[in-house]
């Protein structure tokens, strides 16, 4: 197949995990895994997303991540490349604890208005997790037609909003649901579908399920 100056990227956020399920931040923990809500996902991400065809599927190195993909690649037999620059923010001190707890933080208003401002204790920044998340999709991208990305809530956030040419200070407005697909058209910066759970048929919470309120990590969605 002839190679496209257009490359159709196909960005997926790891399925609900078990710190989704406890409402605790996970940050790099790889001892984190899929709940078992997250792991009926995973299976209807692979029914729907082993139709196509994909030049070539990245993803974080991290369990969480590697459990999302793994009924896709049972499927498809096709190698994954594991990129450090896909994985979680560095929340340093702050990974591993309590969302409602950490939401009392005064840094808290300030990831909630100026993300951009804030360098989590011990941790990283959210303009540093940005650039390298942006950086790697971009280089990657460059000469294929179509590729795969497994990654997180907030790295998911922060390339949306960059081609939607957002400042990162607004980047709390998208959100990114676990197992959700977002699909962007690079260079052009086409923004086909955002946040899309139409998939999840068996896996979703009842009608009646409300959205969390603690967007740090992407969040868990309907709870």
């Amino acid at each position: 197949m002839a190679k496209s100056s257009i490359c159709e990227v196909v960005l997926v956020r790891h399925a609900h995990s078990t710190a989704n399920l406890k409402g605790v931040l996970a940050g790099r923990d790889n001892r984190v895994g899929l709940s078992p809500r997250g792991k009926r996902e995973a299976e209807e991400l692979a029914d729907l997303l082993g139709i196509g065809n994909f030049d070539a599927i990245y993803s974080s190195p991290l369990r969480r991540c590697k459990e999302t993909i793994a009924p896709l690649l049972a499927l498809k037999k096709q190698k994954v490349e594991f990129l450090d620059d896909l994985q979680e923010m560095e929340y340093g001190r702050w990974s591993g604890k309590s969302l409602p707890l950490l939401a009392k933080e005064e840094l808290w208003k300030a990831i909630l208005s100026r993300p951009s401002t804030v360098r989590f204790p011990g941790g990283e920044s959210f303009v540093e997790m940005s650039l390298r998340a942006n950086q790697a999709v971009l280089a990657k991208a460059a000469g294929k037609n179509r590729i795969l990305i497994v990654s997180h809530g907030d790295v998911i956030k922060s390339i949306v909003a960059f081609h939607l040419g957002l400042a990162l200070d607004l980047f709390q407005r998208i959100s990114i649901d676990p197992a959700s697909i977002t699909t962007i058209r690079i260079p052009t910066s086409q923004i086909i579908q955002v946040n899309s759970t139409a998939h999840l048929t068996k896996s979703k919470p009842g009608v009646k399920g409300k959205r969390d309120r603690f967007t740090l990590g992407g969040g868990q969605g309907a709870v």
